[in-house]
């Protein structure tokens, strides 16, 4: 049996017998060779120009390893000062080394459309020409050479150096569970159990473990705030999020649909809340028993047996996708055990193209860890078939990054259903998936309205205080709950540990966009059956080589039907259906 505890990442390979200095100094050779094409992008043909970006994609490959090796170092390790002086070094040199090259983007923006046209028409540029062409979207938001290199410089002082405070300040918070201090993540876990006193418990040490720091916190999310605000100024964006949105290749107007699409079903969440609130003999809910079981049933689950489940659910729709989710587990890709001073959560990393992805989790032995684990792996496999497109295109726009997590964690869930006979395991499971469509959809976008409106404020109003802040976080979370949950004072400093709206603002949106597409394939997946894999595949291999819309296309999705996110919601109208029949089948409702 393997212990939880000995599944740690093997990090090794990353530098392939290098240094991170080695690769710092080979990464500045490179750019001593780009920069002597400065002054000449108007003027190279297309095999000029593909040379160059070939030179640019080995920069990216030398500078990402070293970049992704000191960073995933630190996120399991955020308190040892060798690893963070290292992590922060690097980040330094690498910012040094690529400001100059600002110059292609300035000059590669600024050539007439029929040129660029001509240009990326020519097949030598395909491994690079979604990117080129998404690239000359920022024309009317570059500013001068000059200007650029200052704010590409001064970020390391500014924005990068409040999210690193910001995320030590988080992985250092603790919570008192029974007389022992434990990490954060062991108290959110609490918030699981089917012990409505433990619930209280847990929720009350959370929020006396935001306490001490809870100023500081704010004041790191006002600052970046301003910061967003004085970058949209200089650079013309019209809204906080309207950069976010570009560089999801996504219209604002496309995501406001989005969102109020989403707000206009907030009849699902309350529906399902009312429903829990009667599955647990409460008259209402408390924001502390949201995530509570609605079953006695709380199964231990080893690692060993998360493995298989997660292996053989995804060998059932793809042995293809199996097999490579085996070297995840065999070849240590993988760290999975609590650690004090651990970053909180979980996450993939790419790293870079010409390597292999890593997962990292906080692993707790529940159901909902292995939902995780399945998560985390479908964003892994992602990142591991599209490898073959190169630097510029294995990642997707983050509208549609969520898609093969998703995916295989719907597989996952369906797989350990069809398993369970018993009527309360089933509606345990079914309740874990009505929430964690909630929690992907509904909760992200009433986040979304969290940073919405602390933007908007933070520019109308100035620095926000905690009060306000907590009346904002308020404000968004009751919008969605109605009456059925009531939210206590103390969750109102809750926002001040979700590392989302610090180092990535408006990304929660990208769940929700992400789970309902997902959502839709794996809908197109139930109707035609195995002949849908195989196109399944090629949207995970084609990664981030063609705009949303497109890869959308390969499985036979339109997004630009209006009509596309209804029918996203009504698969989530569904899945609360079968939690609400799942209760009646258990007697649980009289």
């Amino acid at each position: 049996m393997t212990a939880v505890e000995d599944v740690a990442w093997n990090l090794e390979p990353l530098l392939a017998d290098e240094s991170v200095d080695d690769l710092l100094s080979r990464g500045a050779k490179l750019v001593d060779q780009l920069m002597a094409a400065k002054g000449t992008i108007a003027s190279l043909s297309a095999e000029g120009l593909a040379d160059f970006m070939t030179t640019h994609a080995e920069l990216q490959e030398v500078l990402g390893r070293a970049l992704s090796y000191v960073n995933l170092r630190f996120a399991v390790n955020t308190a040892d000062p060798v690893i963070a002086n290292q992590m922060q070094a690097a980040m330094e040199r690498v910012t040094t080394l690529t400001t100059p090259l600002v110059f292609f983007d300035l000059e590669w923006t600024a050539l007439p459309d029929d040129q660029a046209a001509a240009l990326l028409a020519d097949p030598r540029l395909g491994f690079c020409r979604h990117h080129l062409a998404s690239l000359r979207r920022y024309r009317p938001h570059l500013l001068s050479e000059a200007e650029e290199q200052l704010d590409s410089q001064k970020d390391q002082s500014g924005r990068q150096a409040w999210v690193r405070l910001f995320g030590e300040l988080t992985s250092q918070i603790t919570v008192e569970i029974d007389g022992e201090t434990a990490p954060l993540e062991r108290g959110l876990s609490q918030l699981m159990s089917n012990d409505r006193g433990v619930r209280q418990r847990a929720a009350a040490a959370i929020t006396e473990g935001l306490a001490p720091g809870l100023r500081t916190r704010a004041y790191v999310y006002n600052t970046l705030m301003l910061d967003r605000s004085i970058n949209d100024r200089v650079r013309n964006y019209p809204t906080w999020i309207s950069s976010w949105n570009l560089a999801n290749e996504a219209s604002d107007a496309s995501v406001n649909a989005l969102v109020q699409a989403v707000q206009d079903r907030y009849d699902l969440p309350r529906r399902w809340y009312a429903l829990k609130g009667r599955l647990l003999g409460l008259e209402r809910l408390a924001d502390y028993d949201r995530m509570a079981a609605v079953t006695d049933e709380n199964p231990h689950v080893e690692w060993d047996d998360a493995v298989s489940t997660v292996l053989d659910a995804y060998g059932s729709f793809s042995p293809e996708l199996a097999s490579a989710a085996r070297r995840f587990f065999d070849e240590r890709w993988i760290d999975a055990p609590l650690r004090d001073s651990k970053r909180p959560g979980a996450f993939c990393s790419y790293t870079v193209a010409g390597h292999h992805p890593y997962l990292f989790l906080n692993w707790t032995s529940t159901t909902r860890d292995v939902l995780t684990l399945a998560h985390e792996m479908g964003h892994g496999l992602h990142g591991y078939l599209a490898r073959p497109q190169g630097v510029f295109h294995q990642s997707t726009p983050l509208t549609v990054a969520e898609t093969a997590s998703v995916f295989g964690e719907t597989v996952t869930f369906n797989r350990l259903l069809e398993q369970t006979t018993d009527p309360s395991l089933r509606l345990s499971l079914l309740a874990s998936q009505v929430e964690g469509a909630i929690a992907t959809v509904f909760r992200q976008v009433s986040m979304n309205r969290f940073e919405d409106s602390a933007h908007n404020a933070r520019r109308s109003e100035g620095e926000l205080s905690v009060d306000r802040l907590g009346e904002l976080w308020f404000d968004s979370q009751t919008a969605m709950f109605g009456d059925t949950v009531e939210v206590t004072d103390g969750y109102r400093s809750w926002w001040s540990y979700v590392p989302h709206f610090i180092g990535t603002p408006g990304y929660v949106y990208a769940y929700a966009f992400g789970q309902l597409f997902a959502l839709s394939v794996y809908g197109r997946y139930l109707e035609e059956g195995p002949s849908f894999v195989p196109r399944y595949l090629d949207l995970l291999a084609a990664g981030g080589s063609l705009p949303p819309e497109e890869l959308g296309k390969i499985v036979g999705c339109d997004l630009s039907d209006p009509g596309f996110w209804a029918s996203g919601l009504r698969i989530v109208e569904g899945q609360v259906t079968a939690a609400e029949d799942a209760a009646r089948a258990a007697g649980r409702l009289g």
